[in-house]
């Protein structure tokens, strides 16, 4: 392996047995040993998986739930060994995952900073000068005489984070981080990869929040179903597990309509062809809508981001006033509202339709636009304010 190279995966692949039944008796575990029965099914979770991660790198894994991205993640940390093929690793590796597994939770914060410091190799006289830097910068400092037990699930693996940071190591391997957390410990996980990224240091972070990948990644990879799809650029990577999300979106809309009594024949994104806006501009919605029974037509929409997360929902209701559309006519509605209040990424726009008279609605269909906001203001969170901020000396 090159000097230059951190890691070196070559055609790694890993195999789980999946129990088709539990045996409730030594009898019936005998009985099918016998009969050569098969009670298990093999899954592919990687299969010939071949990267490399250069040193300084800060590298993203993305994928969907499912599709092997934190197997590949626990084989680097050799949490599991490959069934085929080989990793090769060159240099001291600290993995985050699974934080905290190596908490008591009889023990106290306290004593469970001062465990972990020990398991990383740390002094107490160490982990003495450290301590207050944990605590500060897992925000839980009243809770620290308390035992671990009487935590929350994201207070320790704060507690956890906090500590794993302060490792000294040549390669970091962190799995979903960012997941934890409100805005303002999230902030300081961000602060953290700006300084990793500054060192120099090798990273490979797991996420499904392309946000992050194209912020701090200078390469990515996208696995879908074991494979290894594409490496490459951030933002190509981005773009690709988007589209995959879309298409996978698309292949559901069938079971999730509603049809009884109005359809939008017709939702169009107007004043760009690509359906990409800058912060500046305007987005606008056109409706076409044909109604089947005499109704008081008032369309709707809800935005969901692409990584799951909804935005909002609204319906005309406030603006327009309802009125009595006659069956067989059709209606056209527009919405339009600035594209700066959205972060940048994709949006998908799911059309309904209400009659006003019934708040259940008459028409719902998810995913039939969408559209991407492709600059970014220093903002975080699922949504920009609308703001303007002034200085006055």
């Amino acid at each position: 392996m090159q000097d230059n190279v951190a890691i070196k995966v070559s055609n790694a692949s890993k195999l789980f047995k999946l129990p088709h039944e539990r045996h409730t008796s030594i009898k019936s575990a005998v009985l099918n040993f016998y009969k050569r029965k098969k009670t298990y099914e093999l899954q592919k979770a990687l299969k010939g998986i071949n990267l490399e991660i250069k040193k300084g790198e800060f590298f993203g894994i993305v994928g969907r739930n499912g599709s092997g991205k934190s197997t590949l993640l626990k084989l680097l940390a050799e949490i599991y060994s490959p069934d085929t093929g080989a990793i090769q690793i060159n240099g001291k590796l600290t993995p985050f995952i699974e934080l905290g597994v190596g908490f008591n939770p009889e023990l106290t914060g306290r004593e469970n900073v001062y465990l972990n410091g020990a398991l990383l190799g740390f002094s107490q006289k160490e982990m003495e000068a450290m301590y207050q830097d944990i605590v500060d910068f897992a925000e839980i400092e009243r809770f620290m005489d308390q035992k671990l037990k009487n935590y929350s699930s994201g207070m320790q693996v704060r507690l956890a984070f906090s500590i794993a940071i302060r490792a000294q190591s040549d390669i970091l391997l962190i799995d979903e981080v960012l997941a934890v957390g409100d805005a303002a410990f999230q902030r300081k996980c961000f602060s953290y990869f700006e300084e990793l990224k500054k060192n120099k240091k090798t990273v490979v972070i797991v996420s499904h929040d392309m946000n992050a990948i194209e912020r701090f990644c200078t390469r990515a990879a996208l696995i879908s179903k074991g494979n290894l799809d594409f490496v490459g650029s951030p933002e190509q990577v981005s773009k690709l597990y988007k589209k995959q999300n879309a298409s996978d979106i698309k292949l559901s809309d069938n079971t999730d309509t509603i049809d009884t009594g109005a359809k939008i024949t017709k939702l169009s994104i107007l004043g760009s062809q690509k359906n990409e806006f800058t912060l500046k501009e305007i987005i606008c919605l056109e409706f076409n809508i044909t109604t089947e029974k005499p109704i008081k037509v008032a369309p709707g929409i809800n935005i969901t981001r692409d990584d799951g997360q909804f935005i909002v929902g609204l319906t005309c209701h406030a603006q327009v006033k309802p009125k009595i559309t006659e069956a067989g006519i059709n209606t056209v509605f527009t919405i339009s509202f600035p594209a700066r209040q959205f972060i940048r990424g994709t949006y998908s726009v799911d059309g309904v339709v209400y009659d006003s008279t019934d708040p259940q609605p008459v028409f719902y269909k998810p995913s039939m636009a969408s559209f991407t906001i492709t600059e970014d203001e220093q903002s975080w969170g699922v949504f920009n304010l609308d703001c303007e901020w002034k200085r006055k000396d």
